[in-house]
């Protein structure tokens, strides 16, 4: 009948579960080679400042965040310290952050919660961190991850959302389902050095205005690639 061989040739062509996983496993071995130190890039040396930079690095660059950082960590070494901070000192402190307000006040909050719920302690759950002023899933991803040794979950950035898209690991444009979709697909020991590899991918190669494809070690694994001429 016409029309019927429409359906088997669109069916072919849809990738499923397990060979999206085989080929989101064989992606990471390759950009693990790459980048074999592949880490979060706020320089940090607690779970506390960790906290805080992440805080602070929302719709900032990491750079950016790391020259300031050295200074609220020298009037601030400690929840108990934040949560006793003037929000107007604060402020000037991370102006450059942008959100600066927004920022001070969250960062106030958290301390504030950690020093009457957790003795001034970063806890190391998803519920108790997301309970903080200002702290979401995002946040709570990043300080389980790489402070705590955690894989909760799968920070989903600006980098990780389009090459993710590119690389057709997901379908979604938000990152909650993003979120989702990877968990499914990347073993659960890589769900923390994941976004780091396609953040260090993504800056190196996957540039965003004129991505490197000749260059890209996982080209062939990668259906949103320009083509090789």
């Amino acid at each position: 009948m016409p029309g019927t061989s429409k359906k088997p040739a669109a069916k072919s062509r849809r990738e499923s579960a397990a060979a999206k996983a085989a080929r989101a496993q064989e992606i990471i071995a390759r950009l693990k080679a790459e980048f074999p130190e592949a880490t979060t890039a706020l320089e940090h040396h607690s779970p506390y400042e960790l906290l805080v930079a992440t805080i602070l690095s929302a719709q900032c660059t990491d750079k950016r965040v790391n020259m300031v950082t050295p200074q609220v960590f020298s009037r601030y070494p400690n929840a108990r310290a934040l949560a006793l901070a003037d929000q107007a000192e604060l402020e000037d402190v991370i102006r450059s952050t942008g959100f600066f307000r927004n920022k001070a006040k969250n960062l106030i909050a958290c301390a504030q919660a950690m020093v009457e719920r957790h003795n001034g302690e970063v806890p190391d759950t998803m519920e108790e961190l997301v309970a903080l002023g200002g702290v979401g899933r995002k946040t709570a991803n990043v300080v389980l991850g790489n402070a705590f040794g955690k894989d909760e979950g799968v920070v989903v950035d600006t980098h990780v959302q389009r090459i993710s898209g590119l690389l057709a690991l997901t379908k979604h444009s938000d990152p909650v389902h993003i979120e989702e979709d990877l968990m499914k697909i990347v073993p659960r020991q890589d769900w923390t050095v994941f976004p780091h590899l396609l953040i260090l991918h993504g800056r190196a190669t996957c540039i965003a205005r004129r991505p490197r494809c000749p260059q890209c070690a996982i080209n062939e694994l990668c259906p949103g690639r320009m083509p090789v001429t």
